[in-house]
């Protein structure tokens, strides 16, 4: 495994890691998408957000870049139903946000399969 990741790994470092940080710095739109039944929500954002900021991590290091990979695809797959959270209640939004809640949707799926793909690069 190469010391410095591909461009699509390192920008895929750089989107996890930025994610991570607004968790902290502008957690209330986090905190809205959590699915209502899910206990201490704020709790779970900031520990999603230690989730994006480890798997970064994991992957700008060569010798746990791999299990950065994985770790991240299994963590944007478990982040998943807040994503369906989002879009189901966006019913009263204005257009554009609910566009924009149905359209992640789909494209978790590519970023979850990017992830894994950038442990293994």
């Amino acid at each position: 495994m190469s010391s410095r990741p591909t461009p699509s790994t390192a920008f895929l470092i750089v989107l996890l890691g930025g994610s991570g940080v607004l968790h902290f710095v502008r957690p209330g739109p986090f905190v809205s998408i959590v699915p209502k039944m899910l206990p201490r929500k704020k709790d779970l954002v900031y520990l999603s957000g230690v989730g994006e900021l480890v798997g970064a991590a994991l992957m700008a290091h060569p010798r746990t870049r791999r299990v950065g990979g994985i770790f991240s695809a299994g963590l944007l797959t478990a982040v998943f139903p807040a994503n369906v959270s989002m879009a189901l209640r966006s019913g009263r939004r204005p257009t554009r946000d609910r566009v924009i809640a149905w359209v992640r949707l789909p494209l978790q799926a590519p970023l979850i399969r990017w992830a894994w793909r950038a442990g293994r690069a």
